[in-house]
């Protein structure tokens, strides 16, 4: 068994800075890599804040998700055999950056697949301020690397053939209905999280299953993980499970086949804060994937409490190191 993952592959840049009270350490925006000052208040123009620290770290949906998941597949009794694979484009093969990638995933993630621009060192990257105040994040982009082009994803999937048990997109400009069309795989599962994003309403009628976030559902004027479901369902006539996250208050999902539509609350042990909520959409799809490749006796309300598990503990921490002990407890 096989999933390929499809999405964009980032470097973060963590500062730690000194602000009006005690320095805090942030990662990334839940998306790209993400280079993220937090400080006590916003800045104003020209003001100079100091940064006690700063560390590189691999970033980016897909990424993360593998991460957790090779992490899941790795603890599991299951006696399913899993390979996981990365398809991303990255800065020069021989680049510092690209070097550092290679270097941060587990040897259970297969990168041959991966797209390398010869004539770019620089990686993707943003810059975020966030305000310890108002909760704002300010940011800016950087990203000279040229997207993936459905012909290049398109030969890879022929390479890989029928080897490819499931394919999971996060969904970029480049993706087309052709591009799902040209996979060879049993499955299809699609990320919708940005709002606004082109052509993803379409490439979600064609997926299997499609993980919502709630950014996206509000993006649509949706109030809720279980209005986002119900109306969205007619409009994925392949779908057989449609999951939507809503951050603290938990997470839904929907088996289209039976008609079950199920609520699942966050996840919430003693004496746990929240730490670090970037990247708690990419690991409850981590453990919603690891249950369908893992675990396939299991009913719906095993499958989104497993995953919801994974997340809430994720947000206890920072980084994706150790997330496998959520399947230590779990019953």
């Amino acid at each position: 068994m096989s999933l390929v993952a499809v999405g964009a592959c980032y470097v973060d840049t963590i500062l730690t800075l000194v602000g009006n009270s005690s320095p805090h350490l942030l990662l990334a925006n839940q998306h790209p890599a993400y280079h993220q000052c937090r400080t006590a208040h916003y800045p104003g123009e020209d003001e100079k804040l100091r940064a006690s620290s700063i560390s590189r770290r691999r970033g980016g949906n897909c990424p993360n998700t593998l991460e957790v998941l090779q992490q899941l597949i790795a603890h599991s009794k299951s006696t399913s055999k899993v390979s996981l694979n990365l398809i991303a484009v990255l800065p020069a093969k021989a680049s510092v950056a690209s070097q550092q990638i290679l270097a941060d995933f587990e040897p259970g993630v297969e990168l041959k697949h991966c797209i390398y621009r010869e004539e770019f060192n620089e990686p993707a990257s943003s810059y975020i301020i966030k305000s310890q105040a108002s909760g704002s994040r300010t940011i800016v982009n950087y990203n000279e690397l040229p997207e993936m082009t459905v012909e290049e994803f398109t030969a890879i999937a022929d390479k890989i053939g029928s080897n490819a048990t499931w394919f999971h997109f996060e969904v970029s400009d480049f993706r087309s209905l052709e591009s799902i069309e040209n996979t060879h795989a049993q499955f299809i599962s699609v990320e919708a999280e940005k709002p606004g994003r082109p052509g993803l309403q379409e490439l979600a009628n064609e997926a299997d299953v499609v993980f919502y976030s709630k950014s996206w559902a509000q993006g649509q004027d949706y109030a809720s993980a279980e209005e986002c479901l119900r109306k969205q369902w007619p409009m994925t006539r392949n779908a057989s499970f449609l999951c939507c996250t809503w951050g603290q208050d938990g997470a839904v999902a929907l088996d289209t086949q039976a008609g079950e539509l199920l609520h699942s609350p966050a996840y919430t042990a003693p004496d746990v804060e929240v730490i670090d909520t970037i990247g708690a959409g990419d690991t409850f799809i981590a453990g919603m994937l690891y249950t369908w490749l893992c675990q396939e006796n299991w009913n719906l309300a095993e499958r989104i409490r497993l995953a919801n598990r994974v997340a809430g503990m994720k947000v206890g921490q920072e980084g994706f190191s150790g997330l496998d002990k959520a399947l230590v407890s779990f019953s």
